[in-house]
């Protein structure tokens, strides 16, 4: 197993944290509804479905149009039991002998420490034919906070991990290949939004549960000077007092291959 790149103990209590001050959902929705869409083209009644990934609890009952069955997961305690469902690591996930031929996975993946781990788990509790669908953040993600925490590393004389590493489009299909899955597909879908300030993109990606988990990551708070610096060079890159971030979207889709159902 790779070096542990985040730490996922801090990525549960973070989408605690955002389940306690509610939730933003205009990513995870953006996503979730594309998934939907591409399930109703398919035209077929799903036996069972998982879902990975549930930051609004009445994401189940929307998936329940696709599938007779859904079972709900999500790495935060709180998301979790607000849909009915339990808690998940991904590349420790057992399915404990059940089979779904149907898996969402919206906004987790992207934080797990082992992806081609947490993958062939997944495809391990897949029945043959079963269709594997989702999003997760991808690499060319947040260039504004970035570059607004590189003029903090410079304030401090230090370069000091902030934002997440996150796998690259062309990767991913290789990735879902390696793992056991066909005809595999990867879709980039570059969301922009517009802030009025460095503060709040930060208090929407809390909310989002997606602020920093690495390892690596500074235990200090940034200094006054680091703050003002960081948002100095947030604001410069705006439009009459507005900056527009990119987050980054990789929608993927593949099946199961056909035949006896792998150990």
């Amino acid at each position: 197993m790779p070096a542990e790149l985040f730490d996922i103990t801090l990525r549960a209590l973070r989408r605690d944290r955002a389940f306690r001050r509610g939730a933003e959902l205009f990513l995870y929705e953006r996503a979730f509804a594309d998934c939907l869409e591409r399930i109703a083209l398919i035209r077929r009644r799903f036996r069972s479905a998982l879902l990975i990934g549930c930051p609004d609890p009445g994401w189940p009952t929307r998936l329940g149009t696709a599938a007779e069955h859904v079972e709900c997961v999500d790495p935060g305690a709180l998301f979790a039991k607000a849909a009915g469902g339990g808690q998940i690591i991904e590349e420790q996930f057992d399915s404990g002998g059940r089979k779904y031929d149907l898996c969402v996975a919206v906004g987790t993946l992207d934080t797990v420490n082992d992806l081609p781990r947490a993958l062939a788990r997944i495809r391990q509790s897949l029945d043959p034919d079963a269709f594997f669908i989702g999003a997760m953040a991808g690499g060319d993600s947040l260039p504004q906070l970035r570059s607004a925490m590189r003029a903090a590393d410079q304030v401090r004389g230090a370069a000091v991990p902030h934002v997440h590493p996150r796998i690259e489009a062309a990767a991913l299909a290789p990735l879902l290949a390696s793992a056991g899955f066909a005809e595999p597909v990867v879709d980039v879908d570059r969301v922009q939004a517009s802030y009025e300030s460095l503060a709040r993109l930060v208090d929407d990606l809390r909310r989002m549960g997606a602020t920093n988990v690495l390892k690596a990551r500074s235990r200090q708070s940034l200094t006054r000077a680091e703050r003002t610096a960081a948002s100095e060079a947030f604001g410069s890159a705006g439009v009459d007092g507005r900056t527009v971030e990119t987050f980054e979207l990789l929608h993927f889709a593949a099946w199961t291959a056909k035949g006896p159902a792998e150990g």
